[in-house]
């Protein structure tokens, strides 16, 4: 019997109202960068020859953001070799789907279709429902007689169901042009995951060179300008979902993402970003909306709550997730020292989200409350670098390079958000609040303080995994030193000054595994042999848990 189904179309997000300041740019903007997008670049989005064959699928498939009776599916179909992403070209063309309990697809539990249009950049979504909780399921799309890959999702477990274990792939910060994207290969190969974090800057907005490649672009991206418009946007995730590791571990397993900010452009805040120039570059509230629309048509995500990212799911009684969107409400970043972080006029947040999170952690009756949290909100004071690492440690966080003493695009820079919200735990007693973290392009094992300044004398209200890249550039790339060389000399006197950091990784690159049980969470830290190379070997580096109702990190020497 076919299960109930509803069917939609790619969503796409409306603008968000700019505000009248637009903070300077540390780069100068090319005149090239802003020339109309040509065919060529259009068409070096796809692989080499696929344009000869339509309709064909050439850029996998996905699923996403699961739910006990269903699962969000994505795809995109090149109905005609000129039907590139953002060209705009290219006849509306009938997508169907259909989704079975076996990878054979001989056991078909939901069936349907939709259009794929060119005004969505020919990428479709299905909503599917009806769907069994914590169930494997495969899918796949058709077209005009071209059927897709086949692909595995997984529903969720059903609100009330006592689960024993989770295990969830955690990925951040991948910069094409960095290296090759070995880690989503190795996450794929595991075959065991309930499903994959995405923690923010899933594609970068640069222009080829401009960011982060130790010197080196080891793969060109496309287009090679700064995106700045819809077709840019789409070109560029049209290019990302080319990858063959990315295309692989989207087939595996459903993905859960957030945006940071280079899904739209670098330290992004409501009103502006340091990589956009008012004027020059357009309006922000233009280049917002056409970053914001492109995502969304191009991510397997369900923009929940007015076209933003921050949403909740629910994973049994056994965890939920509450996952932010820290760039749409955000005031403008603050300069470093002049002593406005502590505004309780500014926030990182907004007033709406963090009612909205307050609400959320204090009504929960999981066993664990998780955080899909894009920017660090440990503090994170620099200590007793010497000018040799505190130079590269502030380029590597976009800070001026003279009289650094914090990252104000992290929590640190909105403290009075941060103070209400681990009081709220503290007064509410919200045990088991684990904040999952990107960003900052190093591994990090953290408790988070109330008061950083009396830990661990002090309480810890939660705890919080932070997650390195996935090729995007950390500090022994900036400093062009073997791996680990940073590391054994920064990573002490990081501890020493912030007492609440169990352990800190500033060089390698890799992935997480965070597995859950009702007695720990445990984050397995995993690392690549070589982000250059296309076959990359991954080890496992170190392990970290939290215990029931500790608030606090451990290490553990074992990985699940």
């Amino acid at each position: 019997m076919t299960s109930p189904y509803r069917s939609t179309e790619s969503a796409s997000s409306s603008a968000e109202s700019a505000k009248s300041r637009s903070p300077r740019r540390r780069t100068v903007v090319k005149a090239a960068a802003a020339t109309a997008v040509l065919a060529g670049p259009l068409a070096a989005a796809l692989p080499a020859g696929a344009v000869d064959a339509a309709p064909a699928f050439l850029h996998g498939v996905a699923s996403g953001d699961p739910l006990p009776d269903g699962v969000l599916l994505w795809t995109r179909v090149t109905p005609v070799p000129e039907a590139t992403p953002g060209s705009g070209l290219g006849p509306d063309t009938e997508v169907s789907w259909i989704v079975a309990r076996d990878k054979a697809l001989t056991n078909i539990v939901a069936k349907g279709s939709t259009t794929a249009k060119a005004a969505s950049d020919h990428t479709v979504k299905a909503d599917i429902r009806g769907l069994e909780p914590a169930t494997d399921y495969w899918f796949r799309f058709s077209a005009g007689g071209t059927d897709s890959p086949v692909a595995r999702t997984r529903t969720a477990p059903a609100a009330n169901a006592s689960v024993s274990n989770l295990r969830f792939g955690v990925a951040s910060c991948a910069n094409w042009e960095g290296g090759y994207f070995s880690a989503y290969r190795h996450l794929a190969a595991r075959g065991d995951l309930d499903a994959w974090l995405h923690l923010g800057d899933y594609i970068y907005e640069y222009g080829t060179g401009e960011y982060g490649t130790r010197g080196t672009v080891v793969r060109q991206t496309t287009p090679t300008h700064e995106i700045r418009t819809l077709a840019d946007y789409r070109i560029r995730h049209g290019k990302y979902k080319t990858d063959p590791d990315l295309q692989a571990l989207h087939a595996k397993a459903p993905a859960i993402a957030i945006w940071d900010d280079h899904e739209i452009a670098n330290d992004s805040w409501s009103g502006g970003a340091e990589n956009h120039t008012e004027g020059a570059e357009g309006t922000w509230a233009a280049r917002q909306a056409a970053a914001k629309q492109a995502y969304f048509e191009w991510m397997p995500v369900r923009p929940a709550i007015a076209g933003t990212t921050y949403r909740r799911l629910r994973f049994g009684k056994l965890a939920d997730l509450s996952l932010l969107d820290l760039r749409s409400f955000r005031s403008q970043q603050v300069s470093v020292g002049n002593g406005e972080v502590d505004d309780p006029d500014r926030t990182l947040t907004g007033r709406a989200q963090l009612d909205w999170l307050k609400a959320g952690l204090k009504s929960s009756d999981t066993t664990w409350r998780l955080v899909g949290n894009s920017v660090m909100i440990s503090p994170f004071a620099i200590g007793s670098l010497t000018a040799d690492l505190l130079k590269p440690l502030a380029k590597l966080l976009g800070l001026p390079q003279e009289g650094l003493a914090l990252n104000p695009d992290q929590w640190d820079g909105y403290t009075d958000d941060r103070r209400e919200l681990l009081a709220h735990l503290r007064s509410n007693a919200i045990r088991n609040t684990v904040f999952l973290t990107g960003d900052i392009h190093m591994a990090w094992a953290n408790d988070v303080p109330v008061d950083a300044g009396t830990y661990p004398l002090s309480a810890s209200a939660a705890t919080e995994f932070v997650v390195t890249s996935v090729t995007s550039d950390n500090l022994d790339d900036i400093v062009k030193v073997p791996e680990g060389t940073v590391s054994a000399i920064a990573s002490p006197i990081i501890k020493a000054a912030n007492r609440h950091v169990h352990w800190v990784d500033t060089d390698r690159h890799g992935y997480g595994v965070l597995d859950i049980t009702a007695d720990r969470a445990q984050m397995d830290y995993y690392v690549l042999s070589d982000k250059t190379k296309q076959n990359a070997t991954a080890s496992w580096a170190r392990s970290y848990r939290t215990r029931s109702g500790t608030q606090k990190v451990e290490r553990t020497y074992d990985p699940v």
